[in-house]
């Protein structure tokens, strides 16, 4: 028994990678001992086995199925080895879709054409004399190895077109148990494809076998003549007899086909007539062509039917053809004057006309229709600048539009209007809420939509126009035709000598732009005869602050389009002058405008007092101020190009002018409410700050103010502005860039020190003056006299009157504001001891009684208030006191003491504001 082969092993595959059909080469081992020990074949799970092709036990060629899997391994199955393995894969592509048209590198394998249709292997030589059975008869093929072949014909072949070529190798593999019968059917087959070789020839003969047979008997007929006749005399006869016959055919055919002929002629005519129609017909057809297709819009095609006319026909010398011609440039004339009046046609999108200009320029139009469309569409721009004008200062007339928010056609930029009327009304905190109807805020004025629109018509025209320019100066707008005749290099150079021209042309339109602006805004910087042609607004009322500066955010808008089109600066820079004249006019406008809202405090104030003796005014002073400069803030950045807005004198004196003004206001403010009547004050919205309600009992009994607490009020307020508000004031100015800050604040702090001085003197006078009043007749009460009178038994009433009435202005001075106490009472004491001293030096002589009285009354007055004594009061006193006699005698001095204790016991509760405790408050 053999021992059995080993299973089949696949160790490469050749390509690895292919479509469907793919023709592969299969190596390894133990793959079979010969075509019919191979039983089963699969690539990616697909059975390849009829198209497999044993080649050797190392070499399998086979064709790779419509298999499922897009990877898998190649199973080889034999009888002697069973199912083999495999080491490697094929990887299986999806085929491309090739159109008819498209470039495939496919090789057709003609030889041995895989019928895909049947799977059946039809040998199909399209361009090969190789058949693939050329026995004709049904091949089986052999068992014999196909070793022990090579081994029995070495050298030789089994195929029947090579050189060594081997019947018996080929029977013997092909045609091993076919029947005796069956090879002598196939060597009739053989036969047959044979004679088949030569039929080919003898066909001609036989179609022409008759004529041949007559050619035969005439030439027999003129041997048989010439034997019988002689040779001379049938030559003669048969050249006499050529002659007539000659003769005779010629006139019967002239006869036959005169007719024929000249139908003939006349086609030929005809046909070379037709010939030329149909060889020029592109001419004779073109001016109505022309016509279709320039009601259809297609100009490229009428301008290439054209310049190829003109390049064959256009130095032409046929009269036909000149007609022709002459009617085509007609038809282009018109054209011409079609393209210009479309080019010239307003509006249009630059693509339109940088096609007009196109089919102008190959067209060979005159003049130069690309700087005739660019003053057109100037002249343009500026007309409907003014008409914009024109109608906004119409409808100025009717009633004011309102816009919730300011439409303006989105497409160009997001309108800021918006915005800004959620946040015009300044909050200057609920105190300083303004009464007015809040639809205000949706209230666009005319001018402000008019430069909305008017620069978004600027800003949507004005970069095709430069963008036209650029192309009329680079060349772009002209084809490759314009090219090649060199007009594009004449553009070019006509654009370089129109420069000057069209820069004046953007400077005015720049001009037109800002001189409108200036009209509708700032019409006082116009010339007198500008104001007609640019101005004719009706300024009921200047434009806010809020409003003008959205109006200047609209135009630096505006001006960084332009910018960003890459337009000299120096063109610019009208635009940036007019935006620095906005901000200059919009901080004063501004300023102006927080001067009224500050004048209109005055209505606000509530008479509130917290605990230091302040009311809301100087918080809602400060705000109004703070809210005015952050309104500013963008109007006084400055953007990219734009100079400082203080940069002018006149400017920073106007600003510092208007500040001081506005300082002044609320000064003024302060002081008109210090010093209204009382009948002039309007209580009902007075309340009582509920975090101190013990300061106010003398205030809310009654719920009325008197003068002299109004101006306590305002003392504090006046005290509390020039240590806090003024000085917050002035870093606020100075953060946003304000120029004489130090003057704003030295006038403001002068002039608030002297309204304080002023109120203060009012008051003192209110109370000092009854209490000073009060001592000489309290003194000299029931006919008292220094001369004769009793020994002191203690301080007589008139001084303890009077220093009540000093603890009452104590009491009112601490109920608003404990700061001012010491100013204030120190004040009331150096008028008081000043009146003391007065009467003392009066008197002209003193008893040792009235000597010991006056001292007493003097010393108990001093000793009370020396808390609040100053310079001036202690020299008072020391001056009263040195009017009067000493005392001689220790006796007197003993009771003197006794005395003082006495009063400050008795009155101990009264002279508790004068403890040493409240020294805390007093001026250092």
């Amino acid at each position: 028994m053999s021992r059995a082969r080993q299973p089949p092993l696949v160790t490469g595959i050749s390509p690895n990678e292919g479509i469907s059909w793919t023709k592969v080469t299969i190596r390894g081992e133990n793959l079979g001992t010969g075509p019919t020990d191979l039983i089963g074949l699969t690539i990616c799970g697909h059975n390849c086995l009829l198209t497999a092709e044993w080649m050797s036990a190392s070499k399998i060629v086979c064709r790779v199925g419509q298999a499922k899997n897009d990877k898998g391994d190649i199973i080889v199955t034999t009888k002697s080895g069973g199912r083999g393995t495999s080491t490697v894969s094929f990887k299986l592509l999806k085929p491309e879709k090739i159109g008819i048209l498209d470039q495939s590198a496919v090789w057709v394998d003609e030889m041995n054409y895989y019928d895909m249709r049947t799977d059946r292997n039809k040998g199909i030589p399209p361009l090969s004399l190789r058949p693939a059975n050329p026995l004709g008869i049904e091949i089986d093929k052999g068992r014999f190895p196909q070793k022990d072949l090579e081994a029995l014909f070495p050298g030789m072949s089994a195929d029947f077109t090579s050189e060594n070529f081997s019947a018996a190798w080929y029977l013997i593999e092909n045609h091993s148990t076919t029947s005796f019968d069956q090879l002598k059917m196939a060597v009739v087959n053989l036969k047959k494809q044979a004679n088949k070789k030569n039929e080919g020839s003898l066909a001609y003969v036989k179609g022409g076998l008759s004529t041949f047979f007559e050619a035969q008997d005439a030439l027999s007929a003129i041997h048989q003549k010439l034997e019988a006749d002689g040779t001379e005399k049938v030559e003669g006869s048969m050249t006499q007899k050529l002659e007539n016959v000659l003769n005779r055919a010629s006139n019967t055919a002239d006869t036959l086909f005169q007719e024929v002929l000249g139908r003939k002629d006349k086609a030929d005519s005809t046909r070379n007539a037709l010939n030329v129609l149909q060889r020029f017909k592109f001419l004779f057809n073109l001016p109505l062509n022309i016509e279709r297709n320039i009601q259809k819009g297609d100009y490229d095609v009428v301008i290439n039917d054209y310049e190829k006319a003109k390049s064959l026909f256009g130095k032409t010398e046929v009269q036909v053809f000149k007609k022709y011609y002459a009617e085509v440039e007609t038809r282009i004339e018109a054209l011409r004057e079609l393209l210009l009046d479309k080019l010239l046609e307003t509006p249009s999108t630059l693509h339109d006309q940088k096609r007009y200009i196109r089919y102008l320029s190959d067209l060979h139009a005159p003049g130069d229709p690309a700087w005739q469309c660019i003053g057109a569409q100037h002249q343009w721009i500026l007309q409907l600048m003014h008409n914009c004008k024109e109608s906004y200062v119409k409808e100025q007339k009717g009633k004011d539009i309102f816009f919730p928010m300011l439409d303006l056609d989105s497409d160009v930029r997001p309108s800021p209007i918006g915005h800004l009327s959620q946040t015009a009304s300044l909050k200057r905190g609920s105190s300083f809420q303004s009464g007015r109807d809040d639809a205000w805020r949706y209230k666009a004025p005319q001018q402000v939509v008019f430069v909305e629109k008017l620069t978004k018509l600027v800003v949507s025209q004005l970069p095709n126009f430069w963008k036209l320019w650029i192309s009329y100066v680079n060349g772009s707008l002209f084809s490759e035709t314009a090219e090649k005749s060199g007009q594009m290099e004449r553009s070019k150079k006509n654009a370089r000598q129109r420069q000057n021209d069209f820069k004046k042309m953007i400077q005015e339109v720049m001009h037109s732009l800002v001189k409108l602006i200036r009209g509708a805004l700032l019409p006082f910087s116009l010339r007198e005869g500008e104001s007609r042609q640019y101005g004719g607004w009706e300024m009921k009322s200047e434009l806010s602050g809020q409003w003008l500066t959205h109006v200047i955010q609209t135009v630096r808008l505006s001006s960084e389009s332009l910018t960003a089109l890459e337009i000299p600066n120096d063109m610019l820079q009208i635009i940036q002058d007019l935006i620095l004249d906005l901000r200059v006019r919009c901080i004063i406008v501004t300023l102006q405008h927080t001067a009224e809202d500050i004048k209109r405090l005055a209505e606000k104030e509530d008479w509130v007092v917290d605990n230091e003796g302040l009311t809301s005014l100087p918080s809602q002073f400060e705000q109004c101020i703070i809210h005015s400069l952050q309104s500013l803030k963008t109007v006084l950045d400055c953007k990219p190009g734009e100079a400082s807005v203080f940069q002018q004198q006149k400017t920073q004196e106007d600003v510092c002018q208007l500040s001081i003004g506005i300082m002044q206001v609320f000064i003024d403010c302060l002081e008109q409410l210090s010093t209204k009547p009382d009948g002039d004050i309007d209580t009902a919205h007075l309340s009582v700050d509920v975090s101190s309600p013990d300061l106010f009992g003398s205030i809310h009994e009654d719920s009325t103010l008197s003068s002299e607490q109004r101006l306590l009020i305002a003392l504090s307020n006046c005290r509390y502005l020039e240590r806090h508000t003024f000085l917050n004031i002035a870093e606020h100015f100075e953060k946003h860039g304000f120029q004489g800050v130090e003057k704003i604040t030295q006038v403001s702090m002068e002039s608030l020190k002297e309204l304080d001085q002023r109120l203060f003197e009012m008051y003192i006078e209110f109370k000092a003056d009854p209490i000073v009043g009060s001592l000489e007749p309290g003194i000299y009460a029931g006919y008292f006299d220094w001369k004769d009178c009793l020994v002191p038994a203690g301080v007589r009433n008139y001084l303890k009157e009077a220093l009540v009435n000093i603890i009452a202005v104590h009491a009112e001075v601490f109920t608003i504001s404990k700061d001012l106490v010491p100013r204030v009472m120190s004040r009331v004491v150096e008028a008081v001891s000043e009146e003391l001293s007065r009467l003392m030096q009066c008197v002209s002589s003193f008893s040792k009684n009235g000597a010991l009285q006056a001292r007493l009354e003097i010393c108990a007055l001093r000793d009370t208030v020396a808390i609040y004594l100053t310079p001036e009061s202690n020299s008072s006193f020391k001056q009263a006191l040195e009017a009067l006699p000493q005392l001689s005698s220790g006796t007197d001095k003993k009771l003197l003491e006794e005395l003082l204790n006495k009063f400050k016991s008795s009155m101990h509760l009264q002279l508790t504001c004068f403890q040493a405790a409240s020294s805390a408050m007093m001026k250092t």
